[in-house]
């Protein structure tokens, strides 16, 4: 085959601008970082709320005031036997002393409490949610025993969650917003941009009569993939970071008696989808300020 056979390769009509590429798919990469940490917030706080929520609904917690002259342990033990024994509750158990000073140690310190100071004793209470014991059981039942109790049915914490983690979803979601407004800011300045210094070739494919929408329609690919190579970095990243953070806020809730922030297999759909947003975000921007330049310039 003669070199005049050969097919020759086109050069693109809008080759790769590199001194102007790299600075905007870092700012790109940036914002899809932010954003896919919103995201993962999002629906960490979704899946705690949920969590938290079921944990508390299913679960009391009886106090018993040790008296005294009495053994509290052992009082503990037998009205949690007689808790165990009422309709809706599926178990019960009762806490030491050494357990209740391990919860009060994060705050008191490891000095310990004096043997003399009359601390409560903590029944744990497991109920079913669908059918939970009637209000006042647990009271009348222990009535004539003679120490008192006080039960806490978490019902105060349950609103208090949600109320907490519904103003970090809708914080979450708000930021996403505001970095998409950003992104398309920014995108709308460089796709201008791109095309005051490729302007040459757009008023070429003008005179040789291509339409408008063939010359955005270059522009739209080429911001395209730039911004699906970028968005795909930028969540690639969030996805690590937040794993990381994920794993500190484990070890961190454990030491201080609270659950860690489970973010799931929704992980796992946060590249993909964020990188698809964002090529399609820099796509569409860049074809509408492309598309608003050249009515501007050939009305």
């Amino acid at each position: 085959m003669s070199t005049q056979d050969k097919p020759r390769r086109t050069a693109p009509l809008l080759p790769p601008d590199h001194a102007r590429d790299r600075p905007l798919f870092a700012v790109a990469a940036i914002l899809v970082f932010l954003a896919s940490l919103a995201a993962l917030g999002a629906a960490g706080a979704w899946r705690a709320s949920d969590g938290w929520t079921a944990q508390l609904a299913g679960e009391l917690t009886v106090q018993l005031i040790a008296v005294d002259g009495r053994d509290a342990d052992a009082d503990a033990y037998l009205a949690a036997q007689q808790i165990a024994r009422l309709p809706g509750v599926i178990s019960a158990d009762a806490r030491s002393r050494a357990d209740a000073e391990a919860l009060l140690r994060p705050w008191l310190g490891p000095a310990g409490l004096p043997d003399d100071l009359p601390v409560p004793r903590l029944i744990a209470v497991r109920i079913d949610p669908e059918n939970p014991p009637a209000p006042g059981a647990i009271e009348t039942l222990l009535s004539d025993e003679p120490y008192e109790v006080a039960v806490d049915d978490h019902a105060r914490w349950e609103a208090a969650v949600q109320q907490a983690a519904g103003a970090v979803r809708y914080f979450a979601l708000a930021l996403m917003g505001v970095l998409v407004l950003a992104a398309g800011a920014v995108i709308t300045f460089a796709a201008r941009a791109s095309l005051a210094a490729r302007w040459d070739v757009a008023e070429a494919l003008h005179l040789v009569g291509a339409p408008d929408r063939y010359v955005t329609g270059i522009f739209q690919r080429r911001f395209f993939f730039l911004g699906l190579k970028a968005g795909l970095a930028g969540a690639v990243l969030a996805v690590g970071a937040g794993l990381a953070l994920a794993e500190a806020g484990g070890a961190a809730g454990q030491a201080f008696f609270l659950p860690g922030l489970d973010i799931g297999w929704s992980a796992a759909a946060i590249p993909p989808v964020a990188a698809l947003a964002s090529a399609l975000i820099a796509a569409g921007t860049a074809r509408l300020a492309v598309g608003a330049e050249l009515k501007a310039r050939w009305p």
